[in-house]
């Protein structure tokens, strides 16, 4: 009998891009644009500095080692990975397969192995596409169930994307594959609080992920004995994680038909991937309203996303990880100021904010679906104004011109040259033909910036 993770080894190993669909192989370089993109936005955030803090601490200064990119110093692969994975989810506004952000995963952690170990360029959209089809396949099917419970989806299914994306990029045959994949199950997990108590854990939590899973293939590579049945077994991933049945054949059927990187999803505002929608639909009240005193205001939207650690929250605020995430910060902010930026994001104290913030009331109604929100907003003067945003994916699954525009357009807002981006976009227009070099000399038009900050 052929185990869930054969099946999946089998099928990474045999990924080619040149027998791909296009659209697949064109959804992986929009990824990249939008990673390495929002990873020159993020150039102001404050994590990466402790993430970098953190890895020199451990792994110290390596001339031969990965780029902490924007930074200009060098460092071990896990210590890159844990840097520049907290870079590129310095705004939220990475990119989305589902509740997962593999982006910030995968991305880095690729980044880092190409520039050290020096593998065929070739190798890297595939070995992309791999990590986001490993992962987003369990993601689409289980996070219902185990988001709910506590645990973050891009850290239950991250460390399974990684593994199999470090697997496909150090060119593992199908049987070490396979036990990359088994390896990363049973190194799993990675918990929701810090959303709830408006901490950073989350931020840093990606890098530990990119680790894990290089681990696990590296592991595998060396010859390590992995459970045969890590994901359907009585004590696997699947019954341990979202206390189910594991239908294996039906989870089959989707590899290379359902192909997750379609999935993929980008982010136009610095807030929670649950949170587009709302500011969205506040835009568009905001301009009904058209300056109109508000008094009360009422939120319909589905409970697998009002019931997401942090949605609920009213404040007081202290943090932009509890902001981010909060449904009634963000509508109150985007009511009040119109488009939320950065500055309005880290504002904790306006009095205009937290005031609506109170009169708002959050309503989990299943006959919202998800992706989509009902604002009700009662005025002073007696109306009732009401502004339906029915939204999918597809509103958020942005072309490369799309994802280029906005980019830049926050680039604009954060001082990041043009010619960095530019660098940026012809790497990924030239893949396979390109150096990550190219990539490395992006960022390091940033450095000085943040040095001098």
């Amino acid at each position: 009998m052929t185990t869930l993770s054969q099946h999946l080894g089998n099928f990474i190993h045999a990924l080619d891009a040149r027998r791909m669909p296009a659209e697949v192989v064109e959804k992986a370089r929009v990824c990249l644009l939008n990673g390495y993109g929002m990873g020159l936005d993020c150039h102001r955030t404050p994590y990466a500095p402790v993430a970098r803090a953190a890895a020199l601490a451990m792994d110290g200064e390596q001339p031969r080692g990965a780029s902490m990119l924007g930074d200009g110093r060098k460092t071990s692969i896990g210590g890159a990975c844990l840097a520049n994975s907290a870079l590129f989810h310095g705004r939220a506004q990475e990119d989305t397969c589902g509740a997962a952000h593999f982006g910030t995963i995968l991305i880095p952690m690729l980044t880092a192995l190409l520039e050290v170990r020096k593998y065929p360029i070739e190798r890297l959209l595939v070995a992309l596409i791999s990590g986001y089809e490993a992962g987003g396949l369990l993601e689409k099917v289980y996070a219902g169930h185990t988001t709910p419970s506590g645990l973050r989806a891009s850290t239950v299914y991250g460390a399974v994307a990684a593994s199999a994306a470090a697997a496909k990029l150090l060119a593992l045959d199908a049987e070490h594959t396979t036990a990359a994949l088994a390896n990363a199950v049973s190194f799993s997990g990675g918990l929701l609080q810090s959303f709830t108590d408006g901490t950073d854990e989350w931020r840093y939590q990606v890098g530990m992920v990119a680790k894990t899973g290089w681990t696990a293939a590296e592991l595998a590579r060396a010859g390590s004995v992995s459970a045969p049945y890590a994901f359907e077994g009585k004590a696997g991933f699947v019954r341990t994680f979202a206390r189910c049945d594991c239908d294996v054949s039906a989870l089959v059927k989707r590899l290379g038909n359902d192909w997750a990187v379609l999935r993929v999803t980008f982010k136009p505002y610095p807030v929670c991937a649950f949170n587009q929608t709302p500011v969205t639909a506040g835009l568009g009240l905001r301009e009904k309203l058209g300056g109109t005193e508000l008094k009360t205001v009422r939120v319909r939207m589905n409970p697998y996303e009002t019931g997401y650690a942090g949605m609920d929250a009213v404040g007081p605020f202290n943090s932009v990880s509890g902001t981010l995430m909060s449904i009634p910060f963000c509508i109150a902010t985007t009511l009040v100021y119109g488009v939320p930026d950065m500055k309005r994001m880290t504002t904790y104290d306006d009095a205009k904010v937290n005031d609506l913030v109170g009169r708002i009331t959050l309503i989990s109604d299943a006959a919202v679906p998800t992706l989509s929100c009902i604002i009700e907003a009662d005025t002073a003067d007696g109306r009732t104004v009401t502004q339906h945003q029915t939204m999918t994916t597809a509103d958020f699954a942005y072309d490369r011109a799309g994802v280029s525009r906005l980019v830049r357009r926050i680039g604009l807002e954060e001082d990041v040259p043009a010619a960095a981006f530019d660098r940026i976009e012809a790497f990924v227009d030239r893949l396979p033909r390109a150096s990550i070099d190219d990539v490395i000399d992006a960022f390091a038009l940033i450095a000085p910036n943040r040095q001098a900050a």
